[in-house]
């Protein structure tokens, strides 16, 4: 890697993989990408191999490059106020809540929100670029979210602003794994397929396979799920008002077989008071959004 001092640093913790993305500080081009298992439940000595890994990647990159201007982690979980820290993650990354990441480091460092971490992304280098009111949706297991007020990330109280995936659109559907009754987790994530075919398919990949064959019972199972998500958009839409709303993860990944539908259930649903449609985008930076945000949210 060639030495390139004005860069920044982003690391987005995944279950399976950690991703490390080098950018330039001022337009947020690629320098170098790199990924490493994220080995969760292993340990090097006392520490979370994981943890351990982000370091020494951070410690030999800026060894050869010269201090990064900012290094930025995204991560699941909950951030505190002054994100140097997660303070709530349960169930898996063990190690991660109150890691201090600038004293993990020896640096200065901050940590976000994982879903937090891609809208910025996206609004910086990706589909929202230039806009100030954005929504983010990201669909894969469950559902996450991120919003942008006049520029800024909505973060909240406690963190919590933005889990989108526990709107509720059905009073009488199943809870979320947040309590909430018939939310968007429930209705089109990735998760709860079993659950709303009956058993037939096991995965999103499946029942939309079954609809591109012509399946009527997928089909079916298919379109409700998309009207329950643009019912919750539109809801996002009522609220919010943003300038677009930006729709990535796995299962954005089929295509005008969600946009389509989405797009046209919201022409009989969304109110526009003032004629215009708001834009329904695809997500641009994929897995990668999370580093472009992560970096970017560092350097405020």
């Amino acid at each position: 890697m060639p030495e390139f001092p004005n860069y920044i640093i982003g690391v987005d913790i995944g279950g399976t993989r950690i991703k490390f993305g080098l950018l330039d500080a001022i337009d947020g081009s690629i320098l170098h990408q790199h990924t490493v298992p994220t080995l969760d439940g292993e340990w090097t000595g006392a520490d979370p191999a994981w943890a351990v890994a982000i370091r020494e990647y951070v410690a030999a990159v800026e060894k050869e490059r010269g201090p990064a201007r900012a290094v930025g982690i995204a991560a699941p979980g909950l951030a505190a106020a002054d994100n140097r820290c997660i303070v709530k993650m349960p169930g898996r990354l063990n190690g991660l809540e109150g890691l201090d990441w600038t004293q993990w480091l020896g640096r200065p460092a901050s940590v976000l929100n994982d879903a937090h971490a891609a809208l910025l992304g996206e609004c910086w280098c990706g589909a929202a670029q230039g806009l100030r009111h954005v929504v983010l949706l990201t669909l894969g297991t469950g559902v996450g979210g991120a919003i942008l007020i006049d520029g800024k990330l909505l973060q909240g109280h406690t963190g919590r602003a933005g889990h989108l995936g526990h709107l509720t659109v059905d009073a009488d559907g199943p809870p979320t794994i947040a309590g909430m009754p018939g939310g968007l987790d429930s209705i089109i994530g990735n998760a709860t397929v079993a659950a709303r075919s009956e058993n037939r398919f096991t995965s999103t990949a499946e029942l939309t396979d079954a609809v591109r064959s012509g399946d009527p019972f997928a089909t079916a199972v298919w379109e409700r799920s998309v009207y329950q998500l643009a019912c919750g958009v539109g809801s996002l839409l009522n609220v919010l008002d943003p300038e677009a709303v930006v729709i990535g993860g796995g299962i954005a990944e089929v295509g005008d077989l969600l946009f389509r539908p989405l797009r046209q259930h919201l022409d009989k649903i969304e109110w526009r008071p003032l004629g215009k449609a708001t834009p329904v985008l695809p997500a641009l930076l994929g897995e990668w959004a999370g580093t472009f945000g992560a970096a970017k949210f560092a350097l405020r």
